[in-house]
């Protein structure tokens, strides 16, 4: 079994931005000001575990669509993968 790295989960969430047309970036920086970018999924990583995030409101609030809380990286792609597989299913 081959190890799940921060790279590789960013890379599936980088996947569900294109799948569903949504912005690549948390934030857009205009001069000394960031602006939220809204419906951007992307990931957050604490406790030593990842949850995916997406942007709710300009005010940089977020909701957690997948999973709420932070998993271990295995469980993380997996959960990952199988929502993309959702989305891929529907189109």
């Amino acid at each position: 079994m081959n190890r799940i790295s921060k790279k590789i989960l960013q890379s599936r969430v980088e996947t569900i931005n294109s799948i569903l047309k949504m912005p690549e970036t948390p934030y857009t920086r205009a001069g000394d000001k960031f602006t939220a970018n809204i419906g951007n999924f992307h990931l957050s990583q604490a406790y030593g575990g990842y949850c995916v995030h997406r942007m709710c409101n300009d005010g940089g609030g977020v909701s957690t669509p997948i999973w709420a809380g932070h998993i271990p990286a295995r469980e993380a792609y997996e959960r990952i993968c199988a929502f993309i597989a959702g989305l891929t299913f529907t189109k």
